[in-house]
């Protein structure tokens, strides 16, 4: 895309753009269910003689003040995950748009540009999974207020849900690495996609 500006520098712009209001969804949505468990850390709102099916284990209010802090702790640090986020996909999307070939005349000095410009890309894109991560792990967090047999079985269920969005069915892996030797001859080590 950074060859060509005219042709891909919409695309590229667009993709990051795209990339950024995900990650901003994100983060305002971390931030908003952080102040919400605060409000309910410092309401004391919980009931002492609830009794319902669902309502298992310790009832103390330290143990719910406990709870109710992880989850907090969670949900900012996917806040702070997805502000790494956008800050990369920020960076990446003026890095893009640089006419490297008016720049910088030797490949060398290209060829470096635009690796730096996808590892920018790679970072802001790890930092978003992170983040997603982050709020899948938030789910037994918050099943362990109703105690801790739904706390256990939503972590197999996210075990069980996370395994097949990582691994490759039909392969059996996540990154299957390529063997095949390249146009010029040479080999290919780094890891390909599996289909």
């Amino acid at each position: 895309m950074m060859e060509d500006v005219g042709k891909n520098g919409v695309l590229a712009v667009q993709t990051l753009r795209n990339n950024i209001m995900a990650s901003t969804v994100l983060a305002s949505t971390a931030i908003m269910l952080s102040s919400l468990i605060a409000l309910l850390m410092t309401s004391g709102a919980r009931s002492e003689n609830s009794t319902a099916w669902f309502d298992i284990g310790n009832r103390s209010r330290r143990e719910f003040s406990i709870k109710y802090f992880l989850i907090l702790l969670c949900f900012m640090a996917v806040f702070l995950l997805n502000i790494q986020s956008i800050r990369y996909y920020s960076h990446a999307s003026i890095l893009i748009n640089i006419p490297f070939k008016k720049v910088y005349s030797e490949q060398r000095h290209r060829g470096l540009t635009a690796e730096y410009v996808a590892a920018t890309v790679n970072k802001g894109s790890y930092f978003w999974s992170l983040g997603l991560r982050g709020f899948y792990f938030s789910l037994p967090l918050f099943f362990w207020i109703f105690g801790p047999i739904h706390m256990v079985v939503s972590c197999l269920v996210l075990v069980s849900m996370l395994y097949f969005l990582d691994v490759n069915v039909e392969s059996g892996s996540a990154v299957e690495v390529s063997d095949d030797n390249g146009a010029d001859g040479s080999e290919d080590d780094a890891p390909s996609l599996a289909a």
